[in-house]
């Protein structure tokens, strides 16, 4: 494969100056709070000149001549990477993480909106780097999106140019791609304010809204305090509640609402899914909290449903150590890793569409088996799937429990437990971030051999760009055709 370096130079630049954009706005923060900012000075100067230099190599750059597609995938990936390397600069300069492999996971964690995190007393750090592990989220998040929606359907990777409400969705996006990103990036922001202002509401200071927005919409998990969000009230609770939901829905869903085309929105199966579900393991988990642990009705519903639906939308956010629940409610939790949002929203995971159409493909197995010389189709949102479709949603969603089992295998070669080892694999590929064992609610990775966070942050990553987009890397004819 031919790689064009000025059609990349030009990717590349473009992101490290929206990086220095976002860092210029932590030195803010810093001088906002009378705290030493050469950490995030030394850090913007370095992205910032990085990117002008790459723009000038970018300029006026050739077509691609070799395969395109190829070239889109190198691009993403390697971006990504980029991007984690960028932001552990101010960790390391700052002194707050002074470990490479550790600046990089948090980095990592981050970005792909995974919420996993190695540090120990997260209120000693100052606010500007509390603020830019944060916005880290909010700038990974919108990535996702655009990627998600705009991107990746036209790289017909995995079957995404079939994941949005109707089939033609793409052809609308195509004469007009600045017009839905930016439709989309405005959706995005409403969201941040909106939730920003509705926890200010609840006498959370704006330094915590902002920062806790961030985590929610992106359904990422950093807070600014070290028990997450289990001292605020219930109010703030339901507050998160209600945007990870919001967060973990199609945002093609929000654009729709947003252009009042409610009977899109009404067609979708999968957001009806996505509802039931978190309706159904909701009532689960609440109801064995209540009758095994005598907690209130309202306590039950809420620390049941919050952690659900923290789980399933891949957020990560945590009221109470559910470690301390009863084994079936905490083992629920662990198998809800592997479910994830919506398709087209923040959320990580297997996602929620992948498994609508997994469960339709077996029902259709027991009809056929009733009824050898029916026809059966499988339909979702009224579109008839093809079996190449199905095909590559079983494909997609075996290929993801090989790489949770080998990674699994690795961390446990190297000498983690069992339990710990397959929930941080599990929370790392959905980009959750608590997990079972050590690395609970109320614990971290800071324990974890290098190995095994080097092995986890590539997993972070591959998990957010749906595995295939990295595995292709590691595959020989990609580089020889």
């Amino acid at each position: 494969m031919q790689i064009n370096p000025k059609q990349l130079f030009k990717v590349y630049s473009r992101l490290l100056l929206i990086l220095s954009g976002g860092l210029i706005g932590c030195i803010f923060v810093g001088l906002l709070y009378g705290e030493d900012i050469t950490a995030f000075a030394i850090s913007t100067s370095l992205t910032f000149l990085t990117g002008v230099m790459l723009h000038k190599f970018s300029r006026n750059p050739l077509p691609y001549r070799g395969n395109e597609i190829r070239s889109a995938y190198f691009t993403v990936t390697t971006a990504w990477f980029l991007m984690s390397l960028a932001g552990s600069l101010p960790y390391i300069f700052s002194g707050t993480i002074p470990g490479f492999v550790d600046a990089f996971f948090e980095s990592v964690s981050g970005f792909t909106t995974t919420g996993a995190s190695i540090l120990t007393d997260i209120e000693a750090l100052p606010k500007s780097i509390l603020f830019w592990r944060s916005l880290t989220h909010w700038i990974g998040g919108i990535g996702i999106i655009v990627l998600v929606i705009i991107i990746m359907p036209s790289l017909k990777t995995g079957g995404y140019h079939l994941f949005t409400l109707e089939s033609s969705f793409q052809e609308k996006i195509k004469p007009r791609i600045k017009s839905v990103a930016r439709r989309l990036f405005y959706i995005y922001i409403l969201l941040t304010i909106a939730q920003t202002c509705l926890l200010m509401a609840g006498n959370m200071n704006l330094f915590e809204s902002l920062c806790h927005s961030f985590g929610t919409v992106a359904t990422g998990g950093f807070s600014p305090k070290n028990d997450s969000l289990a001292s605020y009230s219930p109010y703030i609770q339901y507050v998160v509640m209600i945007f990870m939901v919001l967060a973990g829905t199609n945002f093609i869903v929000h654009y729709y609402i947003l252009k009042r085309d409610f009977s899109k929105v009404r067609q979708n199966d999968e957001f009806r899914f996505y509802i039931i579900v978190i309706g159904i393991i909701g009532l689960i988990v609440s109801s064995a909290l209540f009758f095994a642990m005598n907690k209130s009705i309202e306590q039950s519903f809420r620390e049941g449903y919050f952690h659900v639906i923290s789980i399933i939308t891949c957020t990560g956010f945590a009221t109470t150590d559910y470690m301390q629940w009863p084994v079936f409610a905490w083992v629920i939790i662990f198998f809800s890793m592997f479910l994830g949002g919506s398709t087209g929203s923040t959320s990580g995971g297997i996602k929620m569409l992948r498994h609508l159409v997994l469960l339709k493909i077996v029902k259709r197995i027991f009809l056929q088996e009733t009824s050898p010389h029916g026809v059966f189709i499988v339909k979702v949102n009224n579109k008839i799937l093809t079996e190449e479709f199905n095909n590559k949603i079983l494909a997609y969603i075996t290929t993801y429990l090989i790489i949770f089992a080998l990674g699994s295998s690795v961390l446990i070669f190297i000498g983690i437990g069992p339990q710990t080892a397959a929930s941080a694999v599990a929370t790392c590929m959905a980009g959750i971030g608590p997990g079972i064992g050590t690395i609970g609610p109320v614990s971290n990775f800071a324990h974890l051999p290098d190995v095994a966070k080097t092995v986890l942050s590539l997993l972070m990553i591959m998990g957010r760009l749906e595995i295939y987009t990295v595995l292709l890397l590691f595959s020989g004819k990609f580089w020889h055709t």
